[in-house]
């Protein structure tokens, strides 16, 4: 059984009820993810434990944060973590399918750490299903729903596996996306990307910034630029 909780420098994530925990991908997303310059809302698809909206709101101190989930036992469990955190005051958590999901005005700025396995077997766990697969959320809701929900000179930042990059990447120029910054993650150096983080837009930019990095140096040794990316919220 894993931790029931996870304790960062500002805030504390307990995940006993979520059929996700807190990972690296989550924590990843939350430290890498960018506001555009004045933006002050933000919206969480897929909120889990609330972590990534936990993180943007230290991050960015003038935003506010919708935190979205069709799980009710990951809203409550969101919404306890965003009660106890410093951060109370500017993170809403909501019960909702992003798919049909109405917002008063556009978000400044969208994140997602989605569900993946679009072809493999589906768990038993119908939470964690909901959780991992895109049966409930296919990648062409997903990204229509953000592209609905963005401002147009807004930013859509999300995290997938390797195997799935082209597939979302195709759904997201299908639908009006363009690629501002794309991030190849590596767990070690002598290993291949094993995940992508993406920042789309709605309006081409000149050049994609295009870059690799790497998570760890040497076994439990913390890259110098995962440590900086992550040191305001690693403890330790």
């Amino acid at each position: 059984m894993g931790k029931s909780y996870f304790e960062f420098r500002h805030f504390t994530v307990r995940q006993q009820r979520c059929a996700m925990k807190v990972g690296t991908d989550g924590t990843l997303l939350g430290a890498w993810a960018a506001m555009p310059s004045g933006g002050v809302s933000l919206l969480d698809i897929g909120t889990g434990t609330g972590l990534i909206a936990l993180m943007m709101a230290q991050r960015f101190p003038a935003c506010s944060v919708t935190a979205l989930d069709i799980a009710p036992d990951a809203v409550g469990q969101a919404a306890e973590n965003v009660g106890a955190s410093p951060f109370s005051d500017r993170i809403t958590v909501m019960e909702a399918d992003v798919a049909s999901y109405q917002a008063p005005r556009p978000f400044d700025a969208i994140v997602s750490n989605p569900p993946y396995f679009e072809h493999s077997l589906e768990c038993p766990d119908s939470q964690r299903t909901t959780a991992r697969h895109t049966s409930a959320l296919s990648y062409q809701a997903l990204i229509g729903a953000a592209h609905r929900l963005l401002a147009d000179d807004g930013l859509f930042s999300l995290i997938i596996p390797d195997d799935c990059r082209e597939r979302l990447m195709g759904e997201a120029c299908l639908q009006g996306f363009f690629p501002a910054r794309i991030c190849g993650v590596r767990t070690t150096p002598s290993k291949p990307p094993k995940r992508y983080l993406i920042e789309l837009r709605k309006r081409p930019v000149e050049q994609v910034d295009m870059s690799e990095e790497v998570l760890e140096i040497l076994p439990g040794r913390r890259s110098p630029w995962y440590h900086g990316l992550t040191s305001d919220f690693y403890i330790r």
